[in-house]
């Protein structure tokens, strides 16, 4: 009997939130310039929080957290959210959405160095190339001149901040694999976000104390609102409804959605220049996500 075929939604769920992951990184960039770090990252958190409460809570039935599993939330915690915030927010601020976006689509290349190291699976030839892809994408973009990035060696070192976020989000999702099984996503991801908040109150109050809240104007507002949604609740459900009904390697291809939307944000919204290393940088890391998640060695016996 023929297999079926996902249904139509799960691909537009799935290229959906790949697209909005891409844009809030982009959209960030202008929170940036106006906010604090550390108080952005907090109230990104806070508003998340409050929009997530129907997840934080044990449902009836489900089994009360395990001491391990509570260890486990907090790592998955610290790197996916508190970590990755800092240095994604930071290294936005000083590079551009363009090459936020390419360092970015390195993510399944990273995840698979990680799971070869920490869960000793298999590389492949083909993973193996597209690292090899991710890591030429990434020496590209040191070559781009920009007149968005400011200084080259700010540039540089948004770049690496950047690809800092990627290991910390890499790092998030080798340790959620753990919990894919026993606990629901979105529990999962308000549990997550409750850790971040925790970890960032203190930074994020100290920097609050220096900054006036009122001089954002209602655009900042609705952006900053946008992303904290974005970041911790309709990318992941999006991503985990999609999920339902596609396998989890066809899934990954479209990751490539991600570096395509912040650039046309980059480019369209926030007035980025396009050059020609940006696009074969782009190509790069567009051909190394294809081939780490069309990979079939995983199936073979």
């Amino acid at each position: 009997m023929p297999e079926r075929s996902p249904p139509l939604k799960s691909y537009v769920l799935l290229a959906g939130s790949m697209s909005l992951v891409g844009s809030y990184v982009a959209l960030s960039k202008p929170l940036t310039a106006a906010i604090p770090v550390f108080a952005l990252a907090f109230l990104r958190f806070a508003i998340a929080a409050v929009a997530m409460v129907p997840w934080s809570s044990r449902s009836r039935g489900e089994a009360p957290l395990s001491a391990s599993e509570h260890r486990r939330l907090f790592v998955m915690s610290f790197f996916g959210n508190f970590l990755f915030s800092i240095c994604m927010l930071y290294g936005i601020s000083m590079t551009t959405a363009t090459a936020a976006g390419v360092i970015l689509a390195t993510l399944p290349a990273v995840v698979a160095l990680l799971s070869w190291i920490v869960l000793r699976e298999r590389l492949g030839r083909r993973v193996l190339l597209a690292v090899a892809l991710a890591v030429g994408g990434i020496a590209l973009l040191r070559l781009a001149r920009s007149a968005d990035t400011g200084p080259r060696t700010t540039a540089w070192l948004g770049n690496l901040l950047m690809f800092g976020a990627v290991v910390c989000e890499a790092t998030y999702v080798i340790m959620a694999k753990h919990l894919a099984h026993s606990r629901a996503p979105l529990r999962v991801s308000a549990l997550v976000n409750l850790w971040g908040l925790a970890l960032i109150t203190p930074f994020g109050l100290w920097q609050l104390s220096r900054f006036e809240l009122s001089s954002l104007s209602a655009t900042l507002w609705a952006l900053l609102i946008f992303y904290s949604l974005a970041a911790s609740l309709f990318a992941v459900w999006m991503w985990v409804a999609g999920l339902k009904h596609v396998p989890a390697n066809r899934a990954g291809v479209f990751t490539v959605a991600l570096p395509v939307a912040a650039t046309v944000i980059g480019v369209g919204v926030l007035g980025e220049s396009f050059t020609l290393i940006h696009g074969i940088a782009l190509a790069l890391a567009t051909a190394g996500v294809i081939l780490i998640t069309t990979d079939r060695s995983e199936a073979a016996p």
